[in-house]
Formats: structure tokens, C-alpha cells, sequence
């Protein structure tokens, strides 16, 4: 059992699972290529957000949970899934 958790990619995996739901994304591919490409290439923009502890994840949570780290961990996702949507690997 791994004795650790990056925090940053549950976050994104939860976002974009949510995001490709939106009617804003119908048209988009939404296979499991796709997603995983969208996921990988987000979480290579962003910071990871190692933890050993629930407590830690928690505060983890916290700290990536207001308006300007949602936006700006939003922003990274949305870039991925347009990149994704043009240049599909499948």
C-alpha cells in the first residue's frame, strides 16, 4: 500500500470527470483516452501536492480550496481539454 498521495491529482481527476459532464463539453470526446490524456497533461502544469497524512490532505484541500486556486487549477484543465480536443490521439 503506498504511503502517500499527491492531493493535486485527485483534485484534477474529480474536475475534469465534473467538467466533461457540463454542457459546455458535449461535443468533446469523453472516452477514456481522452480523459486520461486531459488528466496527465494537466497535472504536468500544475504543482503536485504530495501528502503522507489524512490531516495533511485535508489541509491540502483547504489551501487548494478557495476562488483563486480553483480558477487557476481550472484554467490549466480547461487549457488541457481544448489541446486534447484538437490533437486526439486515437
Amino acid at each position: 500500500m503506498k504511503q502517500y498521495i499527491n492531493v493535486m491529482e485527485e483534485v484534477v481527476e474529480s474536475l475534469v470527470t465534473f467538467m466533461l459532464q457540463s454542457p459546455d463539453y458535449r461535443l468533446f470526446c469523453k472516452c477514456e483516452k481522452c480523459k486520461t490524456d486531459i488528466i496527465a497533461y494537466s497535472l504536468n502544469n500544475l504543482p503536485p501536492h504530495y501528502v503522507t497524512t489524512e490531516e495533511g490532505r485535508k489541509n491540502v484541500f483547504e489551501n487548494l480550496n478557495t476562488d483563486k486556486n480553483r480558477e487557476w487549477v481550472n484554467k490549466r484543465i480547461i487549457s488541457a481539454i481544448h489541446l486534447v480536443h484538437n490533437y486526439p490521439k486515437h
